[in-house]
């Protein structure tokens, strides 16, 4: 079996790489107003300690990496990062994930490093909303990152829309459209109670069935699609006619982890097995002997759980583990 196997012979090819903490957003559903404590900047992993740790994981079975944060686009020169990352042998395809906001100035570079598609955070069309939901920014801005990547050629380019109820919820029909008119691939994903299952989340939490509900009642009719590029846990469909599709990404109501494929690298330096657990391994003590790195990741192995339970928190059910108590953007999503 290849080397990445876990207890359950999931085959894991894949490392998504937190670059910062740091954010120039706060939206609503991944840190508190006042916003999280950002780790001091001598604490993140260098760009040559992240390329260490890459080059590791390449030679255990790694292939695709996603760049992610906090906002990766604040932490400079990422394109040369990427650039490095892109030269390691067996890594053949690269990502981003970005809230869009910088991404109009950043976008050719980085897709001449080697950047092959991006994910851009959009969960709202309406900017008094938008600045309700992040609050701050400008909705302008990411609506010319997402011109900027249909321009320099990413593809596919994926706009990620948490569903939050009595929010958003009003613009699922809206975004199937933009899906329908424009070669876009519109996600929606569930909130997920990261690092806080409070009654702040339980109230904002909506099942994704109800935008195959609204697709109908809007007589668009899909169909499922077997794979779209770096698809991972969507369930994606196809409207007929349209020029895009739109994807589920329903971590709660439908939990995917009998597919998981992925390790993260957070900022700090913590290879972490699963999102919503705890457990997190330090690579810095094994930075410069190759054989400890490649044992973190075979450690990372063993501890990687069958599922994650987020669930059993809309119920208050007991679980079989310690969730984290890190926000979304400290881990990397």
């Amino acid at each position: 079996m290849p080397g990445l196997t876990d207890r359950f012979e999931r085959v894991h090819d894949y490392l998504r790489i937190s670059v910062t903490d740091r954010c120039n957003l706060r939206c609503l559903y991944c840190m508190p107003e006042e916003g999280v404590e950002f780790a001091p900047s001598s604490d993140l992993l260098s760009y040559d300690q992240i390329v260490e740790v890459v080059e590791t994981g390449a030679r255990l079975g790694i292939t695709k990496l996603r760049i992610t944060g906090g906002e990766p686009l604040v932490r400079p020169g990422l394109d040369g990062l990427v650039r490095r990352l892109s030269a390691i042998p067996g890594i053949c395809d690269i990502s981003l994930t970005t809230n869009g906001v910088l991404l109009a100035d950043q976008a050719a570079a980085l897709r001449d490093a080697g950047v092959n598609r991006v994910n851009i955070s959009l969960d709202t069309l309406d900017p008094a909303r938008f600045q309700f939901i992040a609050r701050r920014g400008d909705l302008k801005r990411v609506m010319a990152g997402i011109e900027a990547s249909v321009k320099v050629g990413f593809s596919p380019i994926k706009l990620n829309c948490v569903l939050l109820k009595g929010v958003n919820e009003d613009e699922i029909g809206d975004f199937l459209q933009l899906a329908y008119e424009h070669p876009l691939h519109v996600r929606f994903i569930e909130y997920m109670p990261i690092g806080h299952a409070d009654e702040n989340w339980k109230n904002h939490y909506l099942p994704l069935a109800r935008v195959l509900e609204i697709a109908s009642e809007r007589k668009l009719l899909t169909h499922r699609l077997d794979s779209i590029v770096g698809n991972g846990p969507s369930e994606d469909y196809r409207m007929i006619g349209g020029k895009g599709s739109f994807g589920l990404i329903h971590p709660v109501s439908d939990h995917f982890c009998q597919r998981c494929n992925r390790l993260r690298l957070t900022a700090d330096g913590n290879l972490k097995p699963c999102l919503y657990w705890i457990d997190e391994l330090s690579v810095k003590p094994a930075l410069g002997d190759p054989q400890a790195l490649s044992d973190l990741f075979m450690r990372a192995m063993e501890l990687k759980p069958l599922n994650h339970e987020m669930a059993a928190k809309l119920s208050d059910e007991a679980q079989s583990h310690q969730p984290t108590a890190r926000r979304m953007s400290q881990i990397g999503g």
